[in-house]
């Protein structure tokens, strides 16, 4: 008698061979069924999880994960799912507790806090950590949206895992700058096409205000200074992602200067001086008060106010 399929991995893939063997090798004592939902890989990606003895179906290439999300939770047969992308591993202490957690009937679905590993480094500040996901869930607890990075659909009861190293999921995240700056292109087409879909007309002070408040949120509020040189160059680089979403959808709405009026320039400006005063005062002076930081602080405000006064 074929015994009951209890924890179903599933993991989409599009030419992910450089991560999936490690992935693979990491649930194989976990999981009684593995599904792979392969995006028209061009690399041995579908060669490899056949290797570990993975039912493997097929979808068409798409931009980013999220519509195939549902089709892949769809070819699962067991009792409880987990779900992983190919450049995420598991340790031994949070198999054993996820395992534990399939015996219990009061839980619906669970956040797994996630480390994320960015140019080789753990990055526990700047809004990287706990990064807790809903990843592991009983079938049909859980639906996907379409949008990109959105938030699942949940329903029942959640369970939240401590925020501990030993309870998270390993994510081999951007591996080298030329990958993200890669990826954020990419991902910024497609935001960019979201709003306009929406209807968002972009305004100048998009291209000063989201990018700095990204770079305040997670360099300040969320400490990455704490990360190092790792979470500056980290967080300059959110903020230029954010920023590329807001250009490419001026070039989509037809690159025109009439939005470029000095009065929201001045607006703008006027802004971020208010977000530095903020973010620089309450979050990183009092911890860091080297004059050298002081001196930035100044010279930063006198030249937001000599553009807002002559601009």
């Amino acid at each position: 008698m074929k015994s009951k399929i209890n924890i179903s991995v599933v993991i989409n893939v599009r030419n992910e061979a450089q991560h999936l063997t490690k992935c693979l090798k990491s649930i194989k004592d976990i999981a009684d069924e593995i599904i792979i939902v392969d995006m028209k890989s061009t690399d041995n990606s579908v060669q490899i999880a056949k290797s570990y003895g993975a039912k493997v179906y097929s979808y068409r290439p798409a931009k980013f994960v999220e519509p195939a999300r549902n089709f892949a939770l769809s070819k699962a047969t067991g009792k409880w799912i987990l779900l992983l992308d190919p450049d995420e591993y598991l340790q031994k202490t949070l198999k054993k507790e996820l395992k534990s957690i399939t015996l219990r009937n009061d839980i619906d679905f669970v956040k797994i806090p996630r480390q994320n590993f960015i140019f080789g480094k753990w990055i526990r500040h700047a809004n990287c950590w706990p990064d807790y996901l809903i990843r592991f869930f009983k079938k049909g607890a859980v639906t996907w949206q379409k949008e990109i990075h959105s938030q699942p659909i949940t329903k029942g009861n959640c369970y939240t895992l401590l925020d501990s190293e030993k309870l998270s999921i390993k994510h081999n995240n951007y591996q080298t700058i030329n990958q993200f700056i890669t990826r954020a292109i990419r991902y910024s087409n497609i935001q960019a096409d979201e709003l306009d879909a929406k209807d968002y007309k972009v305004k100048t002070s998009d291209f000063i205000l989201k990018p700095i408040q990204e770079f305040n949120s997670r360099f300040y509020f969320s400490e990455g200074y704490k990360d190092g040189i790792h979470g500056l160059v980290f967080c300059l680089l959110q903020a230029f992602a954010i920023g590329l979403i807001y250009a490419k959808l001026w070039e989509k709405q037809g690159s025109s200067d009439k939005q470029f009026l000095k009065e929201s320039f001045v607006s703008a400006s006027q802004e971020a001086n208010f977000e530095y005063d903020h973010w620089f005062i309450k979050y990183f002076q009092k911890e860091y008060s080297p004059n050298i930081f002081k001196i930035i602080l100044i010279k930063f405000r006198h030249w937001l106010n000599y553009l807002t006064k002559n601009f």
